[in-house]
């Protein structure tokens, strides 16, 4: 802003810098506004939305770095703060699917069997792998994951909640305190207390998964976090409908048999046939 003198020149008491929000990409590619309006509404997490999410129309967003590295993406941790005097900020889990080019997960097709693009060019384009359909692969399988945290999310399962959808980038509440990630289960060693609430929580999640009609396809202790005596579940793209896919069941137990593989290791005497025939008495 400026002011001109009486003889045109510019007064120096009112002159001063400033940065529109659509310059900051350019400036810093590690910050951006935030796009929580620019999204439809389909892609914004579900009410009722937790107080921590920051929803100020001038949010800055600023990467601070990579928080792991996965099979199909990356997780970045990302700072939201709003710029309208609030002072409200949040740390994030920025998870970004690469397409099928650099992705390192081989045997998606097994979770997908009963997935199916609407348009028929879309299909024709992930069969040719051609550079439109792999990223149109990317976005199948974050749209999966996304439609995933949200349903279980409302559905009351220990998953984080999805703050927002961009394309191939899913925002989601980040598990953890001060900047620091929460253990993965595989990490930790609790003890027998611990070690019994854990797998009660667990059997419940599984459970309510179950009456859904899905498992999760994938369960391990590699992705389940800790969060002092809490468990969240993470990494939810390949989530499996047990009856829809020829093989639900197969999955179901898998994710029993690596389940209960990891409390007994750590003393707990569970048997993975035992909760695998309560699950199949909950799938509907």
């Amino acid at each position: 802003m400026t002011q001109q003198t009486p003889t045109g020149d510019i007064d120096p008491f009112f002159t001063f810098d400033y940065h529109a929000l659509d310059e900051l990409e350019q400036d810093d590619p590690a910050r951006r506004p935030s796009t929580y309006w620019d999204v439809e509404r389909s892609c914004r997490g579900p009410e009722p939305r937790p107080d921590w999410v920051v929803t100020d129309r001038g949010a800055v967003d600023t990467d601070l770095g990579v928080l792991k590295t996965g099979k199909e993406a990356d997780v970045f941790l990302l700072h939201r703060a709003a710029t309208d005097g609030t002072g409200n900020e949040v740390v994030m889990a920025a998870k970004r699917y690469r397409d099928d080019q650099h992705r390192s997960f081989h045997r998606s097709g097994l979770y997908t069997e009963n997935r199916r693009a609407k348009k028929s060019r879309d299909t024709r384009a992930l069969d040719r792998k051609s550079a439109y359909g792999r990223r149109f692969a990317a976005g199948m399988w974050a749209g999966a994951e996304w439609a995933a945290l949200k349903r279980y999310w409302l559905a009351g399962l220990p998953v984080p909640y999805p703050v927002q959808i961009d394309g191939t980038e899913i925002l989601m509440e980040f598990i953890g305190h001060d900047g620091e990630a929460a253990p993965r289960l595989v990490q930790v060693r609790p003890d027998a207390d611990v070690l019994g609430h854990y797998y009660e929580q667990l059997r419940d999640a599984m459970l309510l998964m179950a009456a859904q009609g899905v498992t999760h396809g994938d369960l391990s202790p590699y992705n389940i976090l800790a969060d002092d005596e809490r468990l969240v579940i993470i990494d939810l793209p390949q989530v499996v409908d047990i009856a829809a896919n020829p093989k639900g069941m197969e999955f179901l137990l898998r994710d029993c048999e690596n389940v209960c593989s990891w409390f007994v290791t750590r003393g707990l005497e569970v048997d993975p046939q035992e909760l695998f025939g309560e699950l199949v008495t909950f799938v509907v």
